[in-house]
């Protein structure tokens, strides 16, 4: 048998074959809804079509490629019910990768907690332990706490009034050094010198220099008398003297305060300076400060007070000074004659701090406002415009 009598065979039988009937998906009319009976439905898909237009080679690939369409499933939602029991995420899946950073980030903020709250009580003990070594050493003469009426400001600063003077003579007698410290705010503490000599009017006594307010009233005589003439008014106050002054330098600085000495001095000191870069003890650097045997006088000698304010609070910032600081701060605070309480000066430890920065500095009288004159009753003193020089302090002051 030939090759074409074979195709021409298998092509006959392929014609007797009986072709199954190739269903067609009725056209849903309006005429002729669907019902939604399922047995009518597939009846419907599987009928024969009537007068079919297709070539046998056509129904029979329809027939071999036709699906019939698949009806969607029904999907029952079921009420979610929580479990008691499950553990919460503690973060969500899509932030996986942000996991260990938040975790390294709460551990570095509980590291740094930590350590502020050993900071701060070691403060307080050693504060508190320096603080009872003051009170009961029999060495230094004991100071009283005087009455003080200082008034609070209404912005929030607080000027404190720090006196000096020396006790060693046993004459209770004028201020040697008058400042008025300022805390709060944003920017750095102002320090604010008052010249001694000075002739003003102080309440209930008259016109006198203003060192002798202190004699006459003690430190709350003082601060009416800078309240009434520069207005300024201080709600606390802070009372000195030279042996504390020494004993808290020592104390800080077992090595000495590094300061640069203006100029050599000799006269009516025990120990001789020289000009220059040099380390001080408490001693040496309380004469510095009171040095006042020049041209300048007491001019030159608030300027050095000044100087060294300046250098101590700039020198605090030494770690080991830290470390020294809230014992000697306490030792030097059971010395002192203040009002003000222990609660007050650990509560403003950041604005104390805030003086390793710098301190601004202002010196009363300022320049052009003031003459030499000679009083009957003081001597040599200082005629000053006490409208000017309260104009300035103002303004210094944020007022």
């Amino acid at each position: 048998m030939s090759r074409m009598d074979k195709y021409k065979k298998i092509h006959d039988e392929s014609q007797k074959e009986e072709k199954k009937p190739l269903g067609f998906r009725r056209e849903v009319t309006k005429d002729h809804p669907v019902e939604s009976n399922r047995s009518d439905h597939q009846e419907t898909f599987n009928e024969e079509p009537k007068n079919s237009s297709y070539t046998p080679e056509e129904e029979f690939y329809y027939e071999d490629h036709y699906q019939e369409p698949k009806k969607k499933r029904l999907s029952i939602k079921f009420p979610t019910v929580k479990n008691p029991f499950k553990r919460k995420q503690k973060y969500p899946t899509d932030s996986y990768d942000q996991q260990p950073k938040k975790k390294k980030r709460k551990s570095w903020r509980r590291i740094v907690v930590i350590l502020l709250v050993a900071i701060l009580g070691y403060s307080v003990v050693a504060f508190g332990v320096g603080n009872f070594a003051a009170t009961h050493d029999s060495s230094m003469p004991k100071m009283d706490t005087q009455e003080f009426n200082g008034a609070t400001s209404e912005n929030g600063k607080k000027n404190i009034l720090l006196l000096g003077s020396d006790t060693r003579d046993n004459i209770s007698g004028r201020s040697d050094s008058m400042m008025v410290l300022q805390l709060g705010g944003w920017g750095k503490p102002k320090l604010v010198s008052f010249m001694r000599d000075m002739y003003v009017d102080i309440p209930g006594v008259g016109q006198n220099k203003l060192n002798a307010a202190y004699a006459y009233g003690g430190a709350d005589l003082v601060r009416q008398t800078l309240k009434q003439n520069f207005g300024i008014d201080c709600r606390y106050y802070a009372m000195v003297d030279f042996q504390t002054f020494e004993k808290g330098v020592d104390a800080l600085f077992p090595r000495g305060v590094s300061i640069d000495a203006e100029k050599d001095m000799s006269s009516y000191i025990d120990a001789p300076i020289s000009k220059g870069p040099q380390r001080m003890d408490g001693h040496t650097l309380l004469n510095y400060a009171r040095f006042r045997m020049d041209e300048e006088g007491d001019f030159g000698r608030v300027r050095r007070q000044q100087q060294v304010m300046q250098s101590v609070f700039g020198q605090v910032a030494n770690p080991l000074v830290l470390l020294r600081g809230p014992y000697a701060a306490g030792k030097i605070w059971g010395y002192l004659s203040t009002d003000m309480s222990n609660t007050f000066v650990l509560g403003n430890l950041f604005n104390f701090a805030k003086a390793v920065g710098g301190i601004d500095r202002l010196t009363l009288p300022v320049d052009g406002s003031w003459s030499y004159i000679d009083t009957s009753n003081a001597g040599s003193a200082l005629a000053v415009d006490t409208a000017v020089n309260a104009q300035k302090a103002q303004e210094f002051l944020g007022k």
